[in-house]
């Protein structure tokens, strides 16, 4: 059995085995804390039986006018507990958050070019690719934004795909 809780100041001490994977961006210990802080709502706990953390989600909202939307800013599931379905349930929970309880116009995400499993995965949860970001990971790597419009956004013009990719400092940061 699988209980989706709200994170605590405690579980920053158990979910370790979760971000050993490669390709999840791992934090400093003041960054997850300003999260959980300013953005309680969008940072989510998978616990199994016994209270094994078996993944997680953080995210926030960001912008303004029709740019006010959500953001994953990482969702990861250790590596025993994949392919369940569990990632997916905790997206719905922060678009969730997202459309009903904040009115945001979409959901944004940023996922290496080479990570096509989660490129896979975001695809079948609906997102699309919005645009290509250029050396978004430490300059060494694209990034693609990807986008997921949300009820308030009736013409999806949230998604529609930019003819050019864009450079980190190109970046809307409200």
């Amino acid at each position: 059995m699988t209980t989706i809780r709200r994170f605590t100041c405690d579980d920053l001490f158990t979910f370790n085995d979760v971000n050993m994977d490669v390709l999840t961006e791992t934090y400093n210990m003041h960054f997850y804390l300003q999260y959980l802080a300013m953005w309680p709502e969008y940072y989510l706990l998978a616990q199994g039986p016994g209270g094994h953390t078996m993944g997680y989600i953080m995210g926030k909202y960001d912008g303004r006018g029709k740019n006010w939307h959500g953001h994953v800013t990482a969702v990861s599931v250790a590596p025993e507990f994949r392919r369940q379905q569990l990632a997916g349930k905790l997206m719905d929970l922060l678009e969730e958050v997202t459309d009903k309880m904040h009115r945001g116009y979409f959901v944004d995400l940023f996922v290496r070019v080479s990570n096509s499993v989660a490129i896979g995965m975001y695809k079948k949860f609906g997102y699309s690719i919005y645009r290509r970001v250029i050396g978004y990971y430490s300059r060494e790597e694209d990034a693609y934004d990807m986008r997921k419009a949300m009820s308030r956004d009736v013409q999806k013009e949230s998604i529609v795909p930019l003819d050019r990719p864009v450079h980190p400092h190109e970046l809307e940061f409200d």
